[in-house]
């Protein structure tokens, strides 16, 4: 039997979806150049840029191969491979390389990498596998076993290495993934009062377990004013940065916050903020509508998939697209905490530049097979 591709492939393939991300990925490219170049009359420019370039290509070759393959593959090992991410989630807190009082990189040879980057996906396959295949009474009762495994053991592993930007996302799409289900209201008022019950407790006990830098996030968020050279110099500098450009912003290579130094982590968390110094509000209001457009394709996905299993992918990987854009884009406003959350497709980073282009993958494999591609002969 000889299994022939439909041509609806190549005819199907979700033209608008590509375009968005990678228009995204050319608007991270330019700011990264501009906010890692050096002062005027120093040579030598460091080579962030080059390396992103390298990645968005080894990227967009993922994407073509991940959209070849039918994402029902991906329901057959989607158990194995949620276990594979756990697996590598305990692996970097044994032997995972220390940075910023964070253990979160594993080193295989020469490449470095993320494995929280790549559970983030790994989570919305196996959750949604498990939400589509055989909890047939989610909407009655929340089970153990489901917030065992999909909420409580990838939020300790998490918070215990410590990584809260991608916690928060797990938790965000536990609740995004779970109420598309479907939950009953009892359940819903059930977890309600138990969670503004042991809110003042689990305050306390996350409190206590946050390191130094991570409390000194928080209290510069609730004050940016109570430390400004100090704690609070990373939100200060970027509200200077974004409020500087105006309208219409101070034109492309002439922001002075990335080159002068002023803005740390700048070509990386903040670096929403270059980009609206030199663009100006006019600028950043393009950007948010290219976002905006990005999400709304992935919730039209998600309502013309074939099956459940798509459908709930494609939900998740909207809702983590969201949240991470909206974490990263509060952070540079000082309307959220400093948790390190990159801004999707733009900051600087190959693991997750290679993980947001994986799961857009998904989501176009998603829209291209909303009907049957494959059929023998």
């Amino acid at each position: 039997m000889i299994i022939k591709i439909d041509r609806r492939l190549s005819k199907n393939f979700d033209w608008i979806t590509f375009g968005l991300i990678i228009c995204l990925s050319l608007i991270g490219v330019i700011t990264i150049y501009s906010a890692t170049r050096p002062p005027a009359g120093v040579s030598g420019h460091p080579d962030f840029y080059s390396k992103q370039i390298i990645w968005l290509a080894i990227s967009i070759v993922t994407l073509f191969a991940i959209v070849f393959f039918d994402y029902k593959w991906l329901f057959r090992y989607a158990y194995p491979l949620y276990a594979i991410g756990i697996f590598l989630l305990i692996v970097v807190l044994i032997a995972g390389r220390s940075g910023m009082g964070a253990k979160r990189w594993l080193s295989i040879g020469f490449f470095s990498f993320q494995p929280s980057e790549f559970f983030r996906i790994l989570f919305v396959i196996g959750f949604s596998a498990y939400l589509s295949g055989g909890a047939h009474d989610f909407r009655e009762k929340m089970s153990a076993r489901s917030v065992v495994l999909f909420a409580l053991l990838p939020l300790a592993l998490l918070v215990k290495q410590p990584d809260l930007g991608t916690a928060i996302l797990m938790v965000a799409l536990f609740i995004v993934l779970s109420v598309s289900k479907g939950v009953s209201k009892k359940v819903i008022s059930v977890v309600l009062i138990i969670g503004l019950v042991s809110v003042p407790f689990l305050g306390h006990i996350v409190w206590e377990g946050l390191k130094d830098y991570q409390k000194n996030r928080l209290v510069a968020f609730m004050d940016p004013d109570v430390d400004p050279s100090g704690i609070g110099y990373h939100i200060n500098q970027s509200k200077i940065s974004i409020g500087s450009g105006g309208i219409l912003g101070k034109g492309y290579l002439k922001g002075t916050q990335g080159p002068l130094r002023f803005l740390p982590e700048k070509h990386t968390d903040f670096i929403f903020a270059v980009y609206a110094e030199e663009t100006g509000f006019a600028g950043s209001f393009i950007l948010l509508c290219i976002y905006l457009l990005l999400f709304l394709r992935g919730l039209d996905t998600a309502y013309r998939a074939k099956d459940e299993f798509g459908r709930l992918m494609a939900v998740g990987i909207t809702a983590m697209f969201f949240v991470y854009f909206c974490v990263n884009i509060g952070m540079t406003l000082s309307l959220m905490p400093v948790v390190g959350v990159p801004l999707p497709f733009v900051s600087y980073g190959g693991t997750a530049l290679l993980s947001n282009f994986i799961a857009a993958g998904i989501l176009i494999n998603i829209r291209t097979r909303r009907f049957e591609l494959f059929y023998p002969s």
